[in-house]
């Protein structure tokens, strides 16, 4: 299925998108190119394939919930401009 600039047109007009003549001859190209891909997809053969309707029936990977605090305090640290103690140093905001 190849799309016309009056198509092109047709298109932008229910989008509501406001286009020249020139940017029409660039979308023509660009969404001939989408189509030309699906087609491509319309050609693999799926027989047997069950359809995926999202993530729901994967089982998610599981990891302990750990508390740890990555063991690098002085590296964090390193790139405050101001610290006091373990801490950073930030200018009061609220009086």
């Amino acid at each position: 299925m190849a799309l016309d600039p009056a198509t092109i047109h047709r298109i932008a007009k229910l989008a509501r998108i406001r286009i020249e003549d020139w940017q029409a001859a660039q979308l023509e190209q660009e969404l001939n190119g989408i189509l030309g891909w699906i087609e491509q997809l319309n050609e693999v053969d799926v027989e047997g394939v069950e359809p995926l309707t999202g993530g729901a029936q994967m089982a998610m990977k599981m990891r302990d919930d750990v508390v740890t605090d990555g063991n690098i305090r002085d590296l964090v640290l390193a790139n405050a401009p101001e610290r006091e103690g373990v801490f950073y140093a930030v200018p009061k905001v609220v009086e």
